[in-house]
C-alpha cells in the first residue's frame, strides 16, 4: 500500500476501524468508501456497516475529501446555546403572575405590554419547568372582558323578514342574477327534482344558498363563514341568514345522482326559450377533479395539470360550442365506464330535447373506434383526433411531397394559416371515416383529424375542430372562478351536485353576458370582476326591495342593460317588487 493511500485511509476511517477492516480482509470495502462509491470487488452492498457507516456517508466522506483542501472529518460538534434568554428575563414576572392566579394567555399580553414577548406557549413551558400545574377551566363569565365569537343565529325560512331596514352588503351583484332565477322559476325546479329539503330549509332555497356559492366564486364550502352575517347573501336566497358550511356540506351529500339528473333536465326544459344551448355542436371532454386524501372509493386518474396519475374524481362535461354554456355533466364514472359516457350524454339529449345530438367533437382519448362507429351508425356527425402511433407517424413520413397540398385558412387572427394535408379513407370498427393528416398547423407533431362527415372541406373541419379549444378554456375558467377542483368530499355524489350547480352558474353568466355591452363572448371570471362584484345598499320597504349600486368604472354598463328599467316580483319576498338603481340616483 502506497503512502498516499495510507493517508488517504487515515483521513476517512477512525484508525481503530481501518486496523479491524485489514484484519478482516474487507480491504475492497475501505477501497470501495475510499473511492468514492466505486465498488471493486465487494458482495456486501454495504460496505463498513459493522462499523456504524451507511453508503451515504461513505459518499459523503470521500466528497469532503477530494473538494476540501484540509477536511475535518471527526471534529467535535459545537453545541447551540443551552440558555433561553428571553424566557429567562421573563421568568421572576411569570411567577410573580402566576401566583396572581393570571392565566398563560394574559401573562404573556403582559408581558408582551412590559417589552418582554413571550408566547403563551413560551410561557405555559416556563411554569410547566417550575412546577406550576395548569389552572382549572373558567367559567366564561368569571374571564376578563374581551373579543369573543359570536353565535350566530340558525338559518329558518321561518324566522325570514322582510321588516322595513337598511343595510349595506358586500354581494350586491348577486341581485343582478333575480331576474332569471325569477323568469325560468327555479324554485319550481327545484320540486320538479324533488330536491330534499326541510321545514327550516326548504328545497328552493337550500338550492339559491348553495347557487350563491358558485355564483359569487366562493372556493369551498367552509369560506361562506366569511359571509354568514351579510344581510344581501341571506336575502338572495329567502331566508333569515345564510346556511352555515356544515350545513351545505351536509345537504349536498344527500343528493344521489338521480336528483341531479332530474335538476339538469329541469334546467335544460327552464332556457328552452332561451335558446341557451342551441345543440348543433357540442365539445366533450372529461376532467379529473384531485383528490388528497385516502378513501376506498376513490379511484386513480391521469390529472393533466399535474402530469401525473392520483386520487381524483373523474367528470364528464358537455359543452354547447354556440352559446359557450356547459350544458351536462356526469361525476358518477368509474374506471372502465368512460368509453361509454358519450352515449349517456346522447341518451339524456335524447330524452330531454327528443331529437338526438347533430354534431359532437372530442379528443381522441374519449372512446373508442368501436363507438366511433357506433355514432356513425347512429347518424351522428363527429370530429375527433386520432392517437400518433409509431406505424401513423411511419407512413406518413413516408409520403411524398407531391402528394401533400397547401390550404389557406380564412382566419385572420390565427398565425398559422397555410398548413399541409394529406386526406385518405381509413375502415376502423367496421366503418369508413375520412382521415386527414396536418401539418404546419403550430405543432412539432402531425395532426391526424378523423371524422364521417364525407362532403363538409377540409378547411371548415380544421377552424372547427379548432374552435374545440373553447372547452379547454371554459374548464380553465371552471378551474379557476368556479372552483371545481376544490373537492370537498370523499364521494362523487357531492362532486355531482356540484357540477351541477358548475352547469346552471355557468349558464346564468352567458345568460347575464349577454344582456352586457362587449361581454357576450367574456369568461365568467372576467364578468365578475368587472360587473358582479359590487357592494350594494338595499333598502327594504312593504312594497318593494331597492338594490342601489355603488359608484363603479363599469357602472354605466350595468346601466345600459335594460335590468334598471325592469320591475321583478320575487316570490320567496312575499311578491316585492325588486328595483336595481344606483346609489346616486
Amino acid at each position: 500500500m502506497t503512502r498516499t493511500n495510507a493517508k488517504l485511509l487515515g483521513k476517512v476511517l477512525p484508525m481503530v476501524a481501518l486496523i479491524t477492516l485489514l484484519a478482516m480482509g474487507s480491504i475492497a470495502h475501505v477501497a470501495y468508501a475510499v473511492s468514492g462509491g466505486t465498488r471493486l470487488s465487494s458482495p456486501n452492498p454495504q460496505p463498513g456497516g459493522a462499523f456504524g457507516y451507511s453508503v451515504g456517508s461513505f459518499r459523503v466522506l470521500c466528497h469532503h475529501f477530494r473538494r476540501e483542501a484540509q477536511p475535518e472529518f471527526f471534529g467535535t460538534p459545537r453545541h447551540g446555546p443551552q440558555t433561553q434568554p428571553q424566557k429567562s428575563a421573563a421568568r421572576d414576572t411569570i411567577i410573580a403572575l402566576r401566583k396572581q392566579n393570571a392565566s398563560v394567555y394574559e401573562i404573556s399580553e403582559t408581558l408582551q405590554e412590559r417589552g418582554m414577548a413571550l408566547s403563551p406557549t413560551g410561557v405555559r413551558e416556563v411554569l410547566k419547568a417550575d412546577g406550576f400545574a395548569p389552572l382549572p377551566r373558567r367559567l366564561d363569565e368569571e374571564r376578563p372582558g374581551r373579543p369573543r365569537p359570536l353565535t350566530e343565529a340558525v338559518a329558518d325560512v321561518r324566522a325570514f323578514s322582510l321588516a322595513p331596514r337598511r343595510f349595506t352588503t358586500q354581494c350586491g351583484g348577486l341581485f343582478l342574477f333575480l331576474p332569471d332565477l325569477v323568469r325560468l322559476q327555479l324554485e319550481q325546479r327545484a320540486m320538479t327534482a324533488r330536491l330534499p329539503g326541510s321545514k327550516m330549509v326548504p328545497a328552493a332555497q337550500a338550492l339559491r344558498a348553495s347557487l350563491a356559492l358558485k355564483l359569487w366564486s366562493i372556493e369551498r364550502k367552509r369560506h361562506i363563514m366569511a359571509l354568514v352575517t351579510d344581510e344581501g347573501l341571506a336575502l338572495f336566497a329567502g331566508l333569515n341568514v345564510t346556511p352555515k358550511k356544515s350545513f351545505l356540506s351536509e345537504y349536498s351529500s344527500r343528493i344521489a345522482p338521480t336528483k341531479t339528473a332530474q335538476l339538469l333536465s329541469a334546467w335544460h326544459a327552464a332556457v328552452a326559450r332561451d335558446a341557451l344551448f342551441e345543440g348543433d355542436s357540442f365539445n366533450l371532454d372529461f376532467h379529473s377533479v384531485p383528490y388528497y386524501g385516502e378513501h376506498p372509493v376513490i379511484e386513480r386518474h391521469y390529472v393533466s395539470a399535474r402530469s401525473r396519475r392520483q386520487p381524483s374524481v373523474l367528470v364528464f362535461l358537455a359543452q354547447d360550442a354556440d352559446g359557450r354554456a356547459f350544458c351536462y355533466s356526469n361525476a358518477d364514472i368509474r374506471k372502465g365506464e368512460e368509453p361509454e359516457e358519450i352515449f349517456r350524454f346522447i341518451t339524456f339529449w335524447q330524452r330531454v330535447h327528443k331529437t338526438l345530438p347533430r354534431h359532437l367533437v372530442f379528443d381522441s382519448r374519449l372512446t373508442t373506434y368501436a363507438n366511433l362507429a357506433r355514432l356513425d351508425t347512429m347518424g351522428i356527425a363527429f370530429i375527433t383526433l386520432r392517437r400518433r402511433s409509431p406505424q401513423l407517424l411511419t407512413a406518413i413520413a413516408q409520403l411524398p411531397r407531391s402528394a401533400w397540398r397547401t390550404l389557406d385558412l380564412d382566419v385572420p387572427t390565427r398565425k398559422f394559416r397555410t398548413p399541409r394535408v394529406y386526406e385518405h379513407k381509413v375502415r376502423l370498427g367496421g366503418r369508413d371515416f375520412r382521415q386527414i393528416y396536418i401539418l404546419d398547423l403550430g405543432h412539432e407533431q402531425p395532426t391526424i383529424l378523423l371524422t364521417n362527415e364525407a362532403r363538409t372541406p377540409i378547411k371548415k373541419l380544421i377552424t372547427r375542430y379548432a374552435h374545440r379549444m373553447l372547452i379547454e378554456n371554459a374548464l380553465s375558467d371552471a378551474v379557476r372562478f368556479f372552483h371545481i377542483d376544490a373537492l370537498s368530499s370523499a364521494v362523487g355524489f357531492k362532486v355531482d351536485f356540484d357540477m351541477t350547480l358548475l352547469v346552471i352558474a355557468s349558464g346564468l353568466y352567458r345568460l347575464l353576458a349577454r344582456r352586457m355591452r362587449g361581454y357576450r363572448d367574456a369568461q365568467a371570471r372576467q364578468i365578475f370582476r368587472d360587473l358582479v362584484d359590487t357592494p350594494a345598499t338595499v333598502d327594504v320597504t312593504a312594497h318593494a326591495v331597492t338594490v342601489s349600486f355603488h359608484r363603479r368604472a363599469h357602472l354605466p354598463i350595468l346601466m345600459a342593460s335594460g335590468l334598471f328599467d325592469q320591475q321583478v316580483r320575487v316570490p320567496w319576498w312575499g311578491n316585492r317588487i325588486l328595483r336595481l338603481t344606483t346609489a346616486s340616483a
